[in-house]
Parts: structure tokens; sequence; C-alpha cells
């Protein structure tokens, strides 16, 4: 593997080549004979379709969401946990606010289409995180499960029932030069993609439109999501938390 090779897959006459080349890396992946950062930048340098993204609109550096989550950390531990929903889950600011106003974990409820009865929350102590069955379905916005660490758990539990109105939190972040919520399921993305592949990814933030899901798929992402999502928490630790 080299980027000379990797330069001749992006621009050979043959596009289909793009779509082999990249099987070939998620089954390296799988096998894991391939790091977790070589495989992001793989998957986003050589596209699948007849296009290249050279540019990214939306640059982002790390030591901006460090400054806004260690900010937010000391100043205000409501935001904060906002903050930590959306970057460890990839949320959508609208749906962590709805999660941590109606925080119900112990409800039981059934996944529809998939014949899953489950708690809300699921929590696997031993490995550090826990996933909340949020079950929006039928809007332009999905949201099917909310994954997040033991701490964020931890923070949730003091925080529930809380209503968080999100104009007041924009202009809070707003005013003190932090970083807009819109931006940070961006970055969940980015970082989300160097920790599991891509399809996994896709589920764990709720792209279902991205996504072709039958019974046995859904149960196979859900354990796959389970397998991988530690990893990412990892990576957070890394480039984030630290």
């Amino acid at each position: 593997m080299s980027e000379e090779l990797v330069e001749c897959v992006v621009n050979h006459s043959n596009k289909w080549l793009r779509n082999v080349f990249r099987h070939y890396i998620q089954y390296l992946y799988y096998l894991r004979r391939m790091p977790p950062e070589t495989y992001g930048w793989l998957m986003e340098v050589v596209p699948s379709r007849s296009y290249r993204l050279d540019v990214r609109p939306y640059p982002i550096s790390l030591d901006e969401v460090k400054k806004t989550m260690d900010y937010l950390r000391e100043k205000c531990k409501l935001y904060y946990l906002v903050y930590r929903l959306m970057l460890e889950g990839g949320l959508r600011l609208s749906h962590a606010l709805r999660l941590v106003e109606n925080y119900n974990p112990r409800e039981i409820v059934e996944i529809p289409g998939v014949g899953l009865e489950t708690t809300r929350l699921i929590c696997f102590e031993d490995r550090g995180f826990c996933r909340y069955y949020v079950g929006l379905r039928g809007h332009s916005k999905p949201c099917e499960w909310a994954y997040f660490s033991m701490e964020t758990l931890r923070l949730l539990k003091e925080n529930a029932g809380v209503g968080v109105n999100r104009r007041p939190l924009e202009k809070y972040v707003r005013n003190h030069g932090l970083l807009l919520p819109k931006f940070v399921r961006k970055v969940a993305w980015r970082l989300m993609i160097r920790a599991m592949p891509q399809e996994v990814a896709r589920f764990i933030q709720s792209r279902l439109g991205e996504l072709k899901i039958s019974e046995a798929r859904y149960e196979d992402l859900l354990g796959e999501a389970d397998h991988y999502y530690p990893e990412y928490l990892k990576l957070l630790s890394q480039q984030v938390h630290e």
C-alpha cells in the first residue's frame, strides 16, 4: 500500500476500480491488518463516486473542539452534557436536547420492524459505554440509538428531565467564541470513520436513509456498533478529552 497506488486508483479511468479498492480496504480492516487512522484516510481520499472531494467545506480543528469542551466543562455543566452527547453519539442538537428532557432509562420499548424488545437504556459497564433507544422514526431527521460513555451517563442522571432551549445555548456558545452545535456532528463523523467502518458509523449516527436495513442486518449492525464503539471512545479520549 503506497501513496502512488492510491493516486493511481483515484485517477484511473475505470471508476469501478475505486469500489473494488474500497471493499478490499474494508476487508483488510475487518481482519485487523490495517490501523484505524490509515483506514479512515483511505476511505476519505478514495471516493466511491465519480468525483473527488478535495476540499472540506467545514475545516474544524481539534484544538477548537478541545477549547469548547474544556470551557463548557468548567463554566456550564448542562451545556457540557449536551455537547458530550453530540460528540460521543454524533447526535444532532435537537436530539441531544430531547434525550436530556425525556430521559426514561427503564421504559421497555419494542423497536418497530425488528421485533426486538428492550429497555431504553442498555449499559456495558465493563466496556465503558451505554446506548439509549431514542426511537425517532418517521421524521425528516430520525434518531434511533444514542451512544455515550459512562461518564456522560453520570452527567445525564444529574440533569435528567431538564428542559434546555436551543436558542439560549446557541447564543451562549456564540458569545463565548465556542464551536457551534451544528459542527459537532461533523467532527464526530470524521473521527468515527477513523475508528469503525463507515456503515457502522452511519448506523450509530442514524443516517438511516443511507442504509438498507433488514431485520437480520439491523441486529448485525447493532452488534457491530457495540463492538467498534469503544474504539471510538478511545480515539476521542486521545484526540479531545486528554
